[in-house]
């Protein structure tokens, strides 16, 4: 109908972390094309599904994510990280290509999990 109606798309604010691992706050399907032209190689979810009404589901950014032969993994984090959050982000990391996109509503989970790399 109007253009100036509808509200206008969501741009993804890209924190570098360092030269393999940047974050995000929650993206769509329609924004994971953004993701790979950056040079994104693979993404890790670190939140949860149904946390807020209206989220994309992890499924529908894999789909996305796939389709565009990107590597994603699921580490769904509420509250602190626990051991088995940990192990499993440690893996991606070793077996995922770089350079990696790490997202959850703001950023911040994402970010604690590579934080655990403790270089």
């Amino acid at each position: 109908m109007f253009s100036f109606l509808k509200p206008k798309a969501k741009t993804m604010n890209l924190r570098k972390v360092d030269d393999n691992f940047s974050v995000t706050g929650q993206i769509t399907p329609e924004q994971v094309k953004d993701v790979s032209d950056a040079g994104f190689k693979s993404i890790v979810c670190a939140r949860p599904d149904n946390e807020e009404p209206g989220q994309p589901s992890f499924a529908e950014v894999a789909r996305a994510a796939e389709n565009l032969g990107l590597k994603i993994v699921h580490i769904p984090v509420s509250g602190m990280l626990g051991e088995g959050q940990i192990i499993r982000f440690h893996d991606a990391w070793a077996q995922m290509p770089k350079p990696m996109l790490g997202y959850c509503r703001s950023g911040a989970r994402a970010g604690s999990l590579h934080s655990t790399l403790g270089r």
